[in-house]
């Protein structure tokens, strides 16, 4: 009979903590060259021209890229710092959201790989990746049946073999499918 889902309340968070680094800091080198890329363009168009200003009571002609440049990296750095601040935001929410559960499920998998055919793998219910986490429950389930049909096939041809008194090395060799069996899956009758 199956089993009610229950809520899944992680405590911990299944994180590669290197991959979530270098993820954030890739993003804001990728941002950090967008306002070089910008302040470079910027300056390049308004070379040539000039700007007046006035600076201690007096007028002063300068050429524009030179005269804009303070207030171009000034405007790029709280820019960058801004955008910085967030993508840690937006990129920590986002990759407990996909990342958390992929790291789950690569634990789970190598649970199952080891032969528990019994895992049920859960994950949070706002999480990504929910068909994923489906098919691959649905594929152990299915598994665990084939698995478990074997077993007792293995364990009627046994039955069969001592009854018709087969050979003892037969015997001996289907005895030992049947340990192999159990020895190799986690199976639930």
């Amino acid at each position: 009979m199956p089993q009610k889902p229950t809520r899944i309340k992680r405590r911990q968070f299944y994180i590669k903590k290197d991959y979530q680094f270098n993820f954030i800091l890739k993003f804001c080198l990728l941002v950090f060259g967008g306002a070089l890329v910008s302040m470079g363009l910027l300056f390049l168009f308004s070379k040539g021209t000039l700007t007046f200003s006035f600076e201690h009571s007096k007028l002063v002609v300068k050429d524009t890229a030179f005269a804009i440049l303070p207030a171009i990296i000034l405007t790029n750095i709280i820019t960058l710092v801004m955008v910085t601040l967030a993508t840690i935001v937006v990129v920590l929410f986002i990759s407990h959201k996909i990342a958390g559960p992929m790291f789950r499920f690569e634990q789970d998998v190598k649970e199952i790989g080891q032969g528990n055919l019994t895992k049920v793998v859960r994950i949070r219910h706002k999480d990504q990746l929910k068909d994923f986490t489906d098919s691959l429950n649905h594929m152990t389930s299915s598994l665990h049946a084939k698995v478990l049909e074997t077993r007792k096939e293995v364990e009627q041809v046994l039955e069969s073999a001592r009854q018709q008194n087969a050979p003892e090395k037969l015997i001996e060799e289907i005895d030992h499918i049947q340990q192999s069996i159990q020895a190799r899956f986690e199976l639930q009758p």
